[in-house]
């Protein structure tokens, strides 16, 4: 075996287009491309795009929309959480060179340059792209939307909340506690006297009186987890036939699921009504989206709701008769068994985009400021997600590294099943076994007998 030589190797001026090194091929993502192609998907976006590029000899080489769009795509599937990381991973990676259609001797953008194309881009085309997968999966018979699920989620905010300042004045959080320090007859405080003296305060940190410098659409929330941070709250809607998402916003993480609630449901009952003529016809979400106000207008655009009702006592209907009507309604739904049906799918089918899009997609923490441009990586996120819907069709997996997963369960397979083979082999071995032993014990029974018989 040889060693490595500690030295550098002076590299050859010319090479042989034979000793190149050729892209390996990539099954998941060839059959990605080739869905693209198949519904033009370049030749659309360039006409989309078309208004943001000027024929300029000067600056820095543009980037194609088609790449831009590949490029976001690859950072859904990877599970990469920043533009700096999807502009790496391109680098290195000669599969991806080939989805994105650089040759060898080509450099691929840098993060800059998708960090610019993304804030040229409008908002509007990313819904555009994202409204557009979704006529594909309604192509290839993949989502009906007549039966939507609703459900939100929040995302740490690219800005630390020891930053932030009040909205009045500008003053930063540590100096307003030195002044509240100096009130209290503390001098010259410490550190750990100030972390005391905010600790002992009650409704500190409220989104009317502070702001992120760095993000003022950020706001101060309390996690999933039991942490308190900066954040946003994103809200999906999915159809529960198919799995697929039909509508994604991105709200104020202080406000409550029964205001954010009719933004997406108008964006999803726009989707679905490009997918079929009625429309939504039934809602499902969790009990937090329960409300008077939510009731009547669902009923209002003609729509079953299919919302629990929380523990809240015997409630006074004077002046609210319609409202009434509408609780009672959505009451005996709940109560009857198709809901039990729906709120499990809805569990099962809206959690599941929540994992593949922020746990293993990789935007559980944001890496982007403004609501804006988080949106337009999460519209990038939700077409992707779609498009994962076809290739779970055609290819089995919804993401290329579940093609590895195929290989250990293919083996696993075959493991179980000579371990059957083996199984079955022992238990013959035994079998044999044992029936030869009892015909020995027979046939020496028998000698005996005639032993005895002739003494």
């Amino acid at each position: 075996m040889g060693t490595r030589r500690k030295r550098e190797r002076q590299q050859d001026l010319w090479i042989a287009t034979s000793d190149v090194v050729e892209t390996p091929a990539n099954a998941f993502y060839d059959r990605l491309n080739q869905i693209l192609d198949e519904h033009k998907f370049d030749a659309k976006v360039e006409r989309l795009c078309q208004k943001f590029y000027k024929k300029s000899p000067y600056g820095r080489p543009s980037m194609a929309p088609g790449i831009y769009f590949r490029s976001l795509l690859i950072g859904y599937f990877e599970g990469l959480d920043s533009e700096r990381g999807i502009a790496w991973r391109t680098a290195d990676s000669l599969s991806l060179r080939k989805f994105l259609g650089y040759a060898l001797d080509e450099a691929t953008p840098d993060h800059s340059t998708i960090s610019r194309t993304r804030r040229l881009f409008w908002l509007e085309t990313h819904k555009a792209v994202f409204r557009w997968v979704l006529q594909i999966l309604n192509e290839e018979g993949l989502v009906s939307g007549r039966t939507v699920s609703i459900d939100a989620t929040t995302l740490e905010a690219n800005a630390a909340l020891k930053s932030i300042v009040r909205r009045d004045n500008g003053q930063s959080y540590n100096d307003y506690l030195k002044e509240l320090a100096k009130a209290a007859g503390m001098e010259n405080p410490t550190r750990e006297q100030l972390a005391r003296l905010d600790r002992k305060r009650k409704k500190k940190g409220s989104n009317q009186e502070w702001m992120s410098p760095s993000d003022p659409d950020a706001r101060i929330t309390k996690m999933k987890d039991g942490r308190t941070h900066l954040a946003h709250k994103a809200e999906h809607a999915v159809d529960l036939t198919s799995g697929a998402l039909l509508a994604v916003t991105l709200q104020p993480a202080n406000e409550g699921d029964t205001t954010t609630i009719h933004k997406t449901l108008e964006e999803a009952q726009t989707a679905a009504r490009e997918i079929n003529e009625a429309g939504v016809e039934e809602v499902v979400a969790d009990k937090g989206y329960h409300s008077g106000a939510v009731l009547l207008e669902v009923h209002d655009q003609a729509i079953r709701s299919y919302i629990p009702e929380p523990e809240r006592g015997r409630r006074k209907w004077q002046g609210g008769a319609e409202e009434q009507k509408r609780t009672y309604a959505n009451r005996r739904r709940v109560r009857g068994d198709r809901n039990k049906r729906l709120q499990k799918l809805r569990s099962e089918v809206t959690e599941r985009t929540f994992a593949h899009m922020y746990e293993t997609g990789g935007m559980r923490r944001v890496h982007l400021q403004g609501r804006k441009n988080i949106l337009k990586r999460l519209l990038v996120h939700g077409a992707a997600f779609n498009l994962s819907l076809i290739l779970r069709k055609t290819l089995g997996v919804g993401k290329p590294r579940r093609l590895q997963g195929l290989y250990l369960q293919f083996f696993a397979c075959l493991r179980r099943l000579f371990g059957r083979f083996e199984a079955i082999r022992s238990w013959r071995r035994d079998l044999k076994d044992t029936l030869h032993r009892k015909v020995c014990q027979f046939v020496t029974a028998i000698q005996q007998t005639r032993i005895r018989a002739a003494a």
